[in-house]
């Protein structure tokens, strides 16, 4: 009975990777362990209070603080506007950096897919057509008897040649076609490809979180700039009612002038005032339109498609309860720190790939097919063929290449575990300053509303003196300039609060983890 090629040729297959299989062992390098970080139990070295403080007004209310609160995934809807809801949804579904973070992180993962693809075997199927023509000089290298009893080979005597009478073999030509299946395996002895996957996977992990980064820094973007276009329209509100009182005291203190009551001084005065108020407000025109191409261009509108949604600080409310998450678990919540972690696993999986790539390399191959002058005939008994290949290859000398390059795979280690140690500091001193500020900006309120209050008690005193004749112009001119600047400090203040609030909640990690599905995009 003949004996079956498919069968030897599986056996030998087979055979050769339970060998290779029997090698494979735990994969070479480290395996991952998160870097250490110093414990800490506050943000601050003396505990905050509470509550911040309280002012009347707009943006005045106290804010508590409990570790105990989670974040909100939709955490600007305590700002109760619903235009600012509508505007991050608009920003999430059209904003360009969103769409690439999302397209690097599926290029992260299909990096990923196909590196696990080498943990198989390549199969590869190919087939030639040949058509060939031996000349009778060489004859001995045709392909000689096929499988169904004909001989090419060149033969016979033809005339003799010009000038000559020895006999010569003629020229053959044939077709010859050729199927072959080639088997490829690479096996992971060491575990050089487990740890290429795996650092794959942890460059995905922190495509993820880059994500989840972009859409918090979206969020934070758009919140910021309406907060800011709702501070400058309140700034040129004021400064437009500091121009109308500026103009009416002009126009009275002329008529007045003009009749002998007032002096010229004090006309040059308040031309002098008029002017300085009429300089503050084209810049504040030009911040509006640049906070307005901001908010443009944060939702994906060209610079010709205005946004119908306007702020203001009266529709902005300011949250009155805050989470204060502990520092222990900010690491956990923050994208920027996985993302830095992630970086620390991956390089610490490049280090065992490296340490792999210094010890024996083992691959299998092996060819199966047939080849005939007729197609039909490829796969007959005649025409089969295959072949099995085991090779063993280890690097002895390539000028320290290798051992260089474990080095600096082991340097690149060290590199992104104290870059994720960096990352973390930072995010601790995120989360403190914003606390700090918050803190501060509420005093800093609560001075502001008495210094406005006080200088409108002022202002109206000394308009009432002005006009019983007690005070001349110049007096009720300072008294004037001093509420105006009292009146824009506050509603600095006022938006300096919600900017705050909307810092914390992004410095916290902006609660992508109670998110229930992904924006649409």
């Amino acid at each position: 009975m003949e004996a079956d090629p498919m069968g030897s040729y599986r056996a030998a297959i087979l055979g050769l990777s339970a060998v290779a299989l029997s090698l494979a062992g735990c994969a070479v390098g480290p395996d991952y362990k998160r870097p250490t970080l110093p414990a800490a139990a506050h943000y601050t070295p003396v505990p905050l209070p509470p509550s911040t403080a309280a002012s009347p007004g707009v943006a005045g209310a106290a804010q508590d603080f409990s570790a105990a609160r989670d974040i909100s995934a939709q955490w600007w809807i305590l700002f109760q506007s619903p235009q600012l809801n509508a505007l991050i949804e608009r920003a999430y579904a059209a904003n360009p950096t969103v769409e690439a973070a999302a397209a690097a992180l599926r290029q992260a993962q299909e990096n990923v897919y196909a590196q696990r693809g080498f943990f198989f075997p390549t199969v590869q199927a190919s087939y030639s057509r040949q058509r060939t023509k031996i000349s009778g000089n060489t004859s001995g290298n045709d392909p000689g008897v096929q499988g169904n009893g004909s001989d090419i080979v060149g033969g016979g005597s033809g005339s003799a040649a010009a000038g000559g009478t020895a006999p010569f073999t003629e020229p053959v030509t044939y077709n010859f076609h050729t199927a072959q299946l080639t088997v490829g395996f690479v096996p992971d002895v060491f575990g050089g490809n487990r740890r290429q996957v795996e650092s794959l996977q942890a460059q995905a992990d922190a495509a993820r979180d880059e994500l989840e980064a972009t859409y918090i820094t979206l969020a934070s973007n758009v919140v910021a700039a309406a907060i800011q276009e709702a501070l400058v329209r309140a700034q040129i509100a004021a400064t437009q009612i500091s121009i109308g009182t500026y103009q009416r005291s002009l126009e009275i203190l002329r008529e007045q002038f003009r009749l002998g009551y007032a002096m010229r001084i004090d006309v040059a005065a308040q031309e002098a005032a008029l002017a300085q108020a009429q300089l503050l407000l084209p810049p504040l025109e030009k911040q509006l339109e640049q906070t307005r191409d901001l908010i443009r261009a944060l939702v994906g509108n060209r610079p010709d498609q205005d946004v119908a949604a306007t702020f203001d600080l009266a529709c902005l409310h300011l949250p009155q309860e805050l989470p204060l998450t502990l520092p222990s678990k900010l690491i956990e919540q923050r994208p920027d720190v996985r993302s830095a972690e992630a970086q620390v696993h991956a390089a610490s999986a490049l280090v065992g790939v490296a340490v792999a790539n210094r010890l024996p390399q083992f691959s299998i191959s092996g060819d199966l097919g047939g080849n005939a002058s007729h197609f039909s005939q490829m796969f007959w008994s005649s025409g089969t063929f295959w072949d099995v290949i085991g090779n063993v290859s280890q690097t002895i000398f390539d000028g320290g290449t290798l051992r260089h390059r474990q080095r600096a795979a082991e340097q690149g280690l060290v590199q992104a575990a104290a870059q994720y140690r960096s990352v973390a500091l930072t995010a601790f001193q995120n989360v403190a300053d914003t606390l700090h500020a918050l803190y501060a900006d509420a005093d800093a309120l609560s001075a502001a509303v008495r210094a406005e209050q006080a200088a409108g008690v002022a202002l109206n005193l000394t308009r009432a003196q002005q006009q019983a004749g007690y005070v001349n112009y110049l007096i009720l001119l300072s008294a004037e300039q001093t509420y105006q600047q009292a009146a824009i400090m506050l509603v600095q203040a006022q938006a300096n609060r919600l900017g705050d609030t909307a810092a914390l909640f992004q410095a916290l990690g902006g609660g992508w983890w109670n998110r229930t599905e992904r924006p649409a995009q």
